[in-house]
């Protein structure tokens, strides 16, 4: 069975259900979700994903820019942690600074198009091509696809404008394209890095601060949203427990097969 992570950059859970966005909603009626997850501050693409991969705060893992730090103290992180237990892996993005969340030698296949902003959103219709056609010949247990443009329309036209909601149409074109191409069960999961208000993000509003986070698959419960309070740390013990894997020590999240 494959695990797939879909990150969609800039994604706002009231931007998501206002958008014709039926592939991703179709995965919220079947399996579990919250539409009201926390991200970390500063609410900003990489220290958001080093968060989620690393599965701690920025306080601990040292990023707090767009530019990559090196934590002080090195952390096991989730890619790496699948690799040394014998798993496959892929990631397919269209933002190069994403590839730090892995130590060299830990992805089996890796694939980057510099195309995120492109005008018109056609980037991620080019890389959800790319993925699709690969994933389509090659088994592997877990895959990351970061989407990018859905930021980029934020920044360009403004969140929750028609420009930003027609991005969210393409993104969940794009995340039913790469499905319907990997053979076999799946679990999917879907959820963003932070969110976004006018033209910017990066501050602890709830505009910012807030995601949405969707997990569907074999033996996922249907249609139950989760009470709890969610965070992005969540998700690596989640991936994790999938494969039963220990998390680390020092992570912060548990797992949300543990909040059901």
């Amino acid at each position: 069975m494959s695990v797939i992570l879909f990150v969609i950059d800039g994604l706002r859970p009231d931007g998501l259900m206002q958008a014709d966005a039926p592939c991703i909603k179709s995965l919220i009626s079947q399996g579990m979700s919250t539409l009201k997850a926390v991200t970390v501050m500063p609410s900003v693409t990489l220290p958001c994903h080093v968060s989620l991969f690393m599965g701690v705060t920025p306080e601990r893992h040292g990023v707090t820019t767009n530019i990559w730090t090196p934590p002080a103290r090195p952390l096991p992180g989730l890619i790496d942690l699948l690799q040394q237990a014998g798993r496959k892996t892929a990631m397919f993005s269209n933002w190069e600074e994403l590839r730090d969340l892995s130590r060299p030698g830990a992805l089996n296949a890796s694939f980057f198009l510099k195309n995120c902003y492109d005008p018109d959103g056609t980037g991620d219709p080019e890389l959800a091509q790319v993925a699709s056609d690969w994933l389509a010949g090659h088994l592997y247990d877990f895959i990351f696809v970061y989407l990018g443009y859905v930021d980029v329309a934020g920044h360009d036209f403004g969140w929750m404008s028609d420009r930003y909601l027609e991005a969210i149409t393409s993104a969940d074109r794009c995340v039913q394209q790469i499905l319907a191409s990997i053979p076999g069960d799946k679990i999917v999961l879907v959820t963003s890095d932070h969110g976004g208000h006018a033209q910017t993000h990066g501050t602890d509003s709830p505009e910012d601060m807030t995601i949405p986070i969707i997990l569907q698959g074999p033996a996922i419960p249907n249609g139950l949203t989760l009470d709890q309070t969610v965070q992005i740390t969540d998700l690596a013990p989640t991936i994790l427990e999938i494969f039963n894997i220990p998390s680390p020590r020092e992570w912060i999240g548990r797992s949300l097969l543990k909040m059901v």
